[in-house]
C-alpha cells in the first residue's frame, strides 16, 4: 500500500522528533549526573573514592559528547 506523500514523509519526522526529544532528556540526566558527580568529588577526601569519581566523570562526559554529538547529526539530516 502506498501512502499519501504528506502522511509518509510524516512518519520519520516523527520519530526523529521522538528520537530528539529523547536525546535531550539524557542529555540533561548526564548532566545532573556529572554535577553529582563534581560535587562527590569535591566532598571527598580519600583517594579510592576520588579515583572512582576521576573515572565516573570521565564515562558521564564521554556520555554526554556521545549524545551531543547523535542529536547534532539528527539535526543535520534532511
Amino acid at each position: 500500500m502506498i501512502l499519501p506523500a504528506h502522511i509518509s514523509s510524516r512518519r520519520p519526522r516523527d520519530r526523529d522528533e521522538a528520537e530528539r526529544r529523547a536525546l535531550m532528556s539524557s542529555l540533561s540526566r548526564t548532566r545532573a549526573q556529572i554535577n553529582q558527580a563534581y560535587g562527590s568529588f569535591n566532598q571527598t577526601s580519600d583517594g579510592d573514592l576520588i579515583e572512582s569519581y576521576v573515572f565516573e566523570i570521565n564515562a558521564l562526559q564521554a556520555r554526554y559528547n556521545y549524545l551531543l554529538r547523535r542529536l547534532k547529526q539528527l539535526e543535520v539530516q534532511p
